[in-house]
């Protein structure tokens, strides 16, 4: 199975994001990854639709959009016009079933996320139907945390479902703390799409960490 690294732009330089999407992509990333927060769902407030839009002509990269936000059926219209590839919603925000629908009403991909604190099992019925799956190994929000080690059990809990349904390659996605210390563990436990912020951002030499967290 491939091991994708997803960069996360909440860590770039927001002056020059654009730059900083182009050189992800000359330095080996696979997707870049969009933490989309609203200020209610979570309290900080980040970037919307507008400037994902402004970034997609900057890489031909995916564009992996984890919405962080109250109502997402509300948004998911702006950011398929935006053109990203992959949305990903919140089980403690929506139906899955019903904003998938939506989502693939777009052509786009769907996926979907727990909270740490919020059972692994929440997400077994959009296994069938989802694109990739993703778990929170920090708490949605702030950039920089350390990673939840519980998460591990998780992450096989939710490999061992998806070889049990008969999709053992669909993509399991892990986001938050995950550094070039802990990203075998994280490997090992079945997860293959890595989302890094900090750890790429302040790499003296972003492909050799990139390079580094593929394991």
């Amino acid at each position: 199975m491939k091991i994708k690294i997803a960069p996360s732009i909440l860590a770039s330089d927001f002056s020059k994001v654009g730059e900083e999407v182009g050189r992800l992509e000359k330095s080996g990333a696979d997707l870049i990854h969009c933490d989309v927060m609203d200020g209610n769902f979570v309290p900080p407030i980040t970037f919307g639709a507008q400037m994902v839009k402004a970034l997609r002509p900057h890489t031909k990269l995916p564009l992996d959009c984890h919405l962080m936000v109250l109502h997402p059926e509300t948004h998911i219209e702006d950011f398929a016009k935006a053109g990203v590839d992959i949305i990903t919603v919140h089980a403690e925000a929506c139906n899955i079933a019903e904003l998938f629908k939506q989502i693939e009403g777009y052509g786009i991909k769907k996926s979907a996320v727990v909270n740490p604190e919020t059972d692994v099992e929440k997400l077994f019925p959009a296994a069938e139907t989802a694109d990739m799956l993703l778990l929170m190994s920090v708490h949605p929000g702030w950039g920089g945390q350390k990673f939840i080690p519980e998460t591990l059990q998780k992450i096989e809990k939710l490999r061992n479902y998806c070889v049990k349904i008969g999709r053992p390659d669909l993509d399991i996605e892990v986001d938050g703390g995950v550094t070039e210390t802990n990203v075998k563990d994280v490997i090992a436990a079945g997860a293959n799409v890595i989302v890094a912020g900090s750890t790429v951002f302040q790499a003296p030499d972003m492909a050799a960490m990139i390079k580094r967290l593929r394991g």
